[in-house]
């Protein structure tokens, strides 16, 4: 399977597992995306978006350190970057507002969730 071409993009990586943010990083880097973050927690993400002018996607997983992470989607989406969530979470477990963001199951898939994120 020929990983996807991300030359260019620059991606917001939102993950409080070490090792699943170092995988997914190495990852979206290999594949020539410029990775922004990843960040740990809630306030990481925000500080991380309100000081990154461009941001062409994210990956964010949806509980960071028991922390649903609503808020940096809505942060996300008020900027038009497309989200894909990632989680070993069941789709169910996502608040109605947000049952429209992909789901990308842990773990992360990189031509999966390219493909979510840019078609």
């Amino acid at each position: 399977m020929t990983a996807p071409q991300l030359s260019g993009r620059h991606i917001l990586l939102v993950e409080d597992d070490y090792f699943a943010a170092d995988d997914l990083a190495t990852s979206f880097g290999s594949a020539g995306a410029q990775v922004v973050g990843p960040a740990a927690s809630i306030d990481h993400a925000l500080g991380l978006i309100a000081r990154t002018q461009r941001l062409d996607g994210a990956v964010v997983d949806i509980n960071l350190g028991g922390t649903m992470s609503y808020d940096v989607v809505d942060r996300l989406r008020a900027r038009g970057v497309p989200v894909v969530f990632a989680s070993g979470y069941d789709r169910t477990t996502i608040a109605a507002p947000y049952r429209d963001i992909p789901l990308c199951e842990k773990p992360v898939d990189l031509k999966r969730c390219a493909k979510l994120l840019f078609g």
